[in-house]
């Protein structure tokens, strides 16, 4: 993975499985594994620690089945969808005086270990997930925060500021405890659509790249790799995303707007990881084994030389609906045309 990283050819492909719970059960029963040995059975070259929240925490609302740690409850299946947006009418100081959550609400006490417990066998995922865009939304609601860009810049500062200065918080608590024990600090907010961006280049560069910097900055201070999961057609703002100084690209979404392959990895192949690239939008939800191995095989071929690749679905969630026969036939694939100097 570390040799991927450096854009240079390792002596294999690294490969990387995310999944939906409803997924993992399944492929669980029907493999006859445990979580464990369903991760080395796909190949997954990864592995990911976590700090859980042990802040105060109140009873859920009637409905609701998640609250995040801002205190938006949201309803509905997996995480849901925002049951209300608190600070939709909030003044500049009514977002400074919200009750933002403390870093040190954090119990980091057993990531180390946790990590170690791999034996270093794997490349470790750690570091707060950050999806500081999402929050945004669910606080301001969406149409507020886009006019706000406009009519209330300050806000949308001040909004951000607040969200990120407890992610990094957070973050660095983690770091302090574990960095010698992780390798990649991964991180998380999708900001592309099927057509393209969910906002434009200027509005991204304003708003949401300084803090994505302030993040990779963070991962890098401490030794670490950063890599962010971005859904969706975004490939107009991965210049700066590579000009901020990312490693690594999450989940690239070939069947989205402007995501070829083939001119991804020309443009920008020797600058910045990209990981996923095999198609779970049509491919591996509705094909065949052997559709799932051409159209795999096929990724391979673009994608490998030169490393900086890491295979995978083009979505970190694997749906349920997706036959577990499509998923090992990827990965199968992966590990026997995977191999460099072949």
């Amino acid at each position: 993975m570390l040799t991927a990283f450096e854009h240079e050819e390792p002596d294999r492909v690294p490969a990387w499985c995310g999944a939906s719970v409803e997924f993992w059960e399944k492929a669980k029963a029907e493999l006859g594994l445990d979580d464990e040995g369903l991760r080395i059975r796909f190949g997954d070259d990864f592995r990911r620690v976590r700090a859980p929240f042990a802040g105060p925490e109140e009873p859920l609302s009637p409905g609701a089945t998640y609250r995040t740690v801002f205190g938006i409850e949201r309803e509905g299946l997996g995480y849901g969808q925002p049951m209300s947006h608190p600070l939709a009418e909030a003044t500049l100081q009514q977002i400074h005086e919200y009750p933002w959550p403390d870093p040190a609400w954090t119990d980091v006490s057993h990531v180390r270990a946790e990590a170690l417990a791999y034996g270093r066998q794997y490349a470790i995922l750690g570091g707060d997930w950050s999806p500081f865009f999402h929050d945004a939304i669910d606080l301001l609601g969406m149409e507020r925060l886009y006019y706000a860009m406009y009519d209330e810049p300050e806000l949308v500062d001040a909004l951000m500021r607040h969200m990120v200065d407890y992610y990094a918080g957070v973050s660095t608590r983690i770091f302090d405890a574990a960095a010698d024990a992780i390798d990649i600090f991964f991180i998380g907010n999708d900001l592309g659509g099927q057509t393209g961006p969910l906002l434009g280049v200027d509005l991204f560069r304003r708003f949401i790249l300084p803090h994505l910097a302030r993040l990779v900055d963070l991962g890098h201070a401490y030794g670490l790799k950063v890599m962010l999961h971005c859904c969706g057609g975004i490939a107009p703002l991965i210049p700066d995303l590579v000009a901020a100084g990312l490693d690594g690209l999450h989940a690239v979404q070939p069947s989205c707007a402007g995501m070829d392959l083939r001119a991804l990895k020309a443009q920008f192949g020797d600058r910045i990881l990209f990981n996923g690239a095999i198609d779970s939008h049509h491919v591996l939800i509705n094909g065949s084994p052997e559709s799932v191995r051409e159209q795999t095989r096929q990724v391979l071929k673009i994608m490998m030389p030169g490393g900086g690749y890491v295979a995978g679905a083009s979505h970190d969630t694997i749906l349920e609906e997706t036959p577990v026969e499509n998923v090992v036939a990827m990965f199968d694939t992966v590990k026997e045309y995977g191999t460099y100097g072949r």
